[in-house]
């Protein structure tokens, strides 16, 4: 299995026969930044499953809608608050027929795609989280869940926030995770690694991905100098630069 860290919150994983893509976006569509990620070429007929958690720019890329035409077997995992009417489509010069090609998703609801089981987590922010097994194999893709404990944003609505994450995080335990990928966001400052810390200690996931981080990963190595587990801090994988490879039942390190 390869997994290939594009930029932000978006993930390539190569599984058996079939690519999944996480959060997509082209690396200029958000202002300030510039995100150097690259999808692979792949042949024609590759199975590839192109998942979206939500609308905002930085995770959903309305042009991925128009790779049907060099893959034809692609599908569309997409949050239900991505609008894509028929109407729309046209009105920028896709084929409304894609639509055929796209499950739209709800929080909480599970869903089964080929031979992809996806289960859907509520976010505390908007969209889903996504958890999806294959062949065996399970990944957690967070989307915008976290606990958003903003600077000035008040007890009240920062506390709401920790309880509803708290509780996302206590149903999907029940899951085995085998590759997760969750937000480790520096704008919040004192508090980026609380979402993240709730993750790891109460899910057994394996490899956990730090995400969402606006290309700054200083915050990765900090917060691993905080654990004083061993084990529990070879969990957190360690990113370093956007297109960076992760080779899994052959070599631990990204590349």
């Amino acid at each position: 299995m390869q997994i290939i860290f594009l930029h932000h919150s978006c993930f390539l994983v190569e599984v058996d026969d079939k690519v999944l893509i996480f959060d997509y976006f082209d690396g200029n569509r958000v202002n300030g930044y510039h995100f150097t990620g690259k999808v692979p070429s792949y042949e024609k007929n590759t199975r590839i499953y192109m998942f979206a958690s939500h609308s905002h720019r930085d995770h959903f890329d309305m042009d991925i809608l128009r790779w049907d035409k060099q893959y034809p077997k692609i599908r569309y995992v997409l949050s239900r608050d991505i609008r894509i009417s028929p109407n729309f489509l046209d009105k920028h010069g896709i084929s409304p027929a894609v639509r055929e090609k796209a499950l739209f998703v709800t929080p909480e609801h599970k869903y089964e795609l080929d031979d992809l089981t996806i289960r859907t987590f509520r976010s505390t922010d908007a969209g889903v989280a996504f958890y999806v097994e294959s062949n065996g194999v399970s990944f957690f893709h967070a989307g915008d869940l976290n606990d958003w404990c903003w600077e000035g944003a008040g007890g009240l609505l920062n506390g709401s926030m920790q309880r509803n994450y708290r509780h996302q995080i206590r149903n999907l335990s029940r899951y085995p995770i085998n590759v997760a990928f969750v937000p480790m966001d520096p704008r919040l400052k004192e508090h980026q690694f609380q979402g993240f810390d709730f993750f790891l200690k109460n899910t057994d996931a394996e490899y956990v991905f730090p995400m969402h981080m606006w290309q700054d990963y200083s915050g990765i190595a900090a917060y691993k100098k905080q654990i004083s587990n061993r084990e529990m801090a070879e969990r957190v994988m360690e990113i370093e630069r956007e297109n960076q490879v992760f080779l899994f039942g052959e070599d631990r390190q990204g590349k």
